[in-house]
């Protein structure tokens, strides 16, 4: 069990690294004929693609772990479901979290580098500077938009005026 964890957990590392690796390339590559937003949202696929298949390996890898907890007592194989149903949740989570992020690059006023998003269980919270409080309202509506989030707490800082 604790094999399968660490090895979730590196791979949710690398969901992490490939979505920031991701957007800062759409950044840095010449100019072929695409705009920032479609650079964003081909980056933003290509991010939730490789989510979903680590969301699928770690399905595979506790299903097979359940398959031979299967003569072990009740407890155990509903442990293993738990930590299935955790993984596909962070998983989950991540995606959300890279979306929302994304989303907020595509506003000329929002910087997603400013802005700290983090995603549990669906719900999304926004913490960090916003140049206006209808900036501040956009990223809320912004991060509602993104499939998945369930809530958004925005907490993000206007200038009083």
């Amino acid at each position: 069990m604790q094999n399968i964890n660490s090895t979730v957990r590196a791979s949710l590392v690398a969901v992490g690294t490939l979505a920031l690796v991701l957007g800062l390339s759409a950044c840095n590559k010449q100019d072929d004929g695409r705009t920032v937003g479609q650079k964003l949202d081909s980056a933003v696929a290509k991010t939730e693609q490789a989510a979903n298949g680590v969301k699928n390996d770690a399905k595979t890898a506790m299903n097979t772990a359940e398959n031979k907890l299967e003569g072990s007592g009740p407890g155990i194989k509903a442990d293993a479901k738990d930590a299935a149903n955790t993984v596909a949740n962070t998983v989950d989570d991540v995606a959300i979290t890279a979306s929302v992020s994304a989303a907020l690059v595509k506003d000329p006023d929002l910087s997603a580098i400013k802005i700290n998003v983090d995603t549990k269980n669906g719900a999304v919270s926004l913490n960090g500077p916003a140049p206006s409080a209808a900036a501040k309202e956009r990223a809320t509506s912004i991060a509602q938009g993104v499939k998945g989030v369930t809530s958004v707490t925005n907490n993000l800082m206007a200038p009083a005026g």
